[in-house]
């Protein structure tokens, strides 16, 4: 898990190449992107977007971090049911990321029921 202090503190270093605003602005962006993905109001979808976000969208590139906003544009039903399966993915979100995601699901239950 990332841990971050308050402010633009970053434990480890800020992204290569981005100067103090820049980081700032990432930083601000991490965690909106950690708090949509785990209050999405639809319960099922936040207990796997939420460990998600907070394991990997400190490691993202800006173009992942834009594909996972995207993702996190959709409506929650249609969302989950990619994840699990029972949609179809539709091409533009048939990508590594939601393969990625897809993946994390069977982590995310796991670590539920294991403790």
């Amino acid at each position: 898990m990332l841990a971050l202090t308050h402010g633009p503190t970053y434990i480890g270093s800020p992204p290569e190449g981005l100067d103090r605003v820049d980081s700032d602005l990432h930083h601000n962006r991490l965690k909106k992107l950690k708090f949509r993905a785990s209050h999405r109001g639809f319960v099922e979808a936040d207990l796997i977007l939420g460990p998600f976000a907070e394991q990997k969208v400190a490691a993202m590139s800006p173009e992942a971090l834009d594909e996972f906003e995207r993702l996190l544009d959709q409506p929650d039903q249609d969302l989950y049911g990619w994840i699990v399966g029972l949609k179809p993915v539709p091409p533009q979100f048939d990508t590594a990321l939601m393969a990625e995601l897809r993946a994390f699901r069977f982590l995310a239950f796991k670590a539920r029921h294991s403790a």
